[in-house]
């Protein structure tokens, strides 16, 4: 198996993405860069996290007009798995493959902390390496990371069981003071309808190694390439 990290103007976890998937799983990996057109020999897609044009606009706007996005796109409607981690989840709702929007958050400072997030689905190809309602450890490092959508998409998301990852406290309780941005049901991370494509506002990159603190995120990336 492939996997692919876009690189974007302003992206800073590509290297860390990069690392782990290439020395932490032994995976197969390659930099996109944002004007490449041709995705044909990957199997799965990472936008990683980062500034992708200063966040100029709003964020995410621009990068959703990089060439690749265009075959980001065209490989996800055809079923190909696709992560967006931090920026990349902000990239991915520009990009319409996922629903709602990331605003600011809610008390208008950058939070940069580890946080508690309870797996709320772990059957995607993207959570089955984790227990149902695991609680897991990762850090948060984002201004606009505030998931707001209308009820009727917040309804299709519960309905449709696309609410993959929702802060919690330490033993998973899915309270307000767990909530570090004020997102809609405590909401870290969505699938879309067909649930090849993951946008998480945690960075699983950075929870990948014990010397990080925590090897929480690794059952991310061992999902993603079929491991158990």
């Amino acid at each position: 198996m492939k996997l692919g990290v876009v690189v974007f103007p302003g992206s800073n976890c590509d290297h860390d993405t990069y690392h782990v998937l290439k020395k932490v799983v032994k995976a197969k990996v390659e930099y996109i860069w944002h004007k490449e057109t041709g995705l044909n020999f990957f199997d799965a897609i990472i936008l990683p996290g980062g500034f992708t044009y200063g966040d100029y606009l709003r964020v995410g706007a621009v990068a959703r007009f990089s060439p690749v996005m265009k075959e980001v796109v065209k490989f996800a409607n055809s079923g190909g798995p696709v992560l967006g981690i931090c920026n990349g989840f902000q990239i991915l709702l520009e990009a319409g493959l996922l629903p709602g929007s990331l605003i600011t958050n809610d008390h208008l400072r950058f939070r940069c902390q580890d946080v508690y997030i309870k797996v709320a689905n772990n059957k995607s190809c993207f959570t089955k390496c984790y227990e149902s309602n695991q609680v897991l450890k990762m850090p948060i490092a984002h201004y606009s990371g505030n998931y707001f959508a209308d009820k009727e998409t917040i309804e299709k998301l519960e309905g449709e069981d696309s609410i993959v990852f929702q802060y919690c406290s330490s033993n998973g309780d899915v309270v307000p003071e767990a909530n570090p941005n004020g997102s809609m049901l405590n909401i870290a991370g969505i699938l879309n309808e067909d649930k090849n494509v993951l946008g998480m506002m945690p960075h699983p990159e950075r929870a990948a190694e014990k010397i990080l603190g925590s090897e929480d995120g690794l059952g991310i990336f061992n999902s993603l390439l079929g491991k158990n």
